[in-house]
């Protein structure tokens, strides 16, 4: 049983995984290397890199609700639900937030632009993983299933 489980949910643990892993690396460049990421945010100095290292520390505290959705997706379906509204949260907002920075300012427009991308990408991710997730949930002959 727990052969057939482990196969059913691999899926949406790797997508999951994905962007777990691709959301803590960005988090981890920001708290231990954040100089090069200072410039781009049109910041500078010591209230720069401290900005940058508080931007990835709030990155590392957003991601526990995938690390619950990893550990189990159909278990934790509400961690899963929870890191897609989050996922879509970003989304909305960063591209919000692009709509009202000027034109002159390119290398700040082009950050937050990475961030829609890396966010619409992890959004697609998780809702697959969430399709797949909540597609399988299926009931066996003689079962019965209130979701």
């Amino acid at each position: 049983m727990k052969n057939k489980e482990f196969s059913r949910l691999f899926l949406p643990r790797l997508l999951i995984f994905l962007v777990l892993a691709m959301n803590l690396q960005c988090a981890l460049a920001y708290i231990f290397n954040p100089l090069p990421y200072v410039a781009p945010f049109e910041l500078s100095g010591e209230p720069g890199r401290a900005a940058v290292v508080g931007i990835g520390i709030l990155f590392v505290m957003w991601q526990v609700p995938y690390v619950f959705a990893l550990v189990h997706p159909e278990r934790n379906r509400r961690s899963l639900l929870e890191a897609i509204l989050m996922q879509a949260i970003g989304l909305v907002g960063e591209s919000l937030l692009l709509r009202s920075i000027p034109l002159a300012h390119t290398a700040l427009r082009a950050s937050i632009l990475r961030f829609i991308i890396f966010d619409a990408g992890g959004l697609l991710l998780l809702l697959t993983a969430a399709a797949f997730t909540f597609r399988m949930k299926k009931t066996t002959p003689g079962e019965s299933h209130v979701d």
